[in-house]
C-alpha cells in the first residue's frame, strides 16, 4: 500500500530537501531546544486565538441582549 504524503511533509520538502530526507529517516534534528521553543510558541498562540473566539461570540451575545433590552424597554 503506498504511503500517504501530509501536507506539512510537502512544505517541508519545499522548503529544504535535506530536512525532509532526514524526517523520513526519523534522524532527529540538532536544535531540539529550538523547536521546542516554537512549538510553546504555537501552542500559546493557539490558546489566544481560541479566547479571542470565545470573547468574540460572548460579545455578540451581549450586543443581542442588550439590543433586545433596549426593545423592550421603548415598548408601552
Amino acid at each position: 500500500m503506498p504511503r500517504t504524503i501530509r501536507a506539512s511533509e510537502i512544505g517541508t520538502y519545499l522548503f529544504c530537501h535535506k530536512a525532509w530526507k532526514y524526517q523520513r529517516e526519523n534522524m532527529k534534528s540538532d536544535n531540539q531546544a529550538e523547536m521546542q521553543a516554537g512549538t510553546a510558541l504555537h501552542f500559546a498562540h493557539g490558546r489566544k486565538v481560541i479566547a479571542i473566539g470565545f470573547t468574540r461570540i460572548l460579545a455578540i451575545l451581549f450586543l443581542v441582549a442588550a439590543v433586545i433590552t433596549f426593545g423592550l424597554s421603548i415598548l408601552p
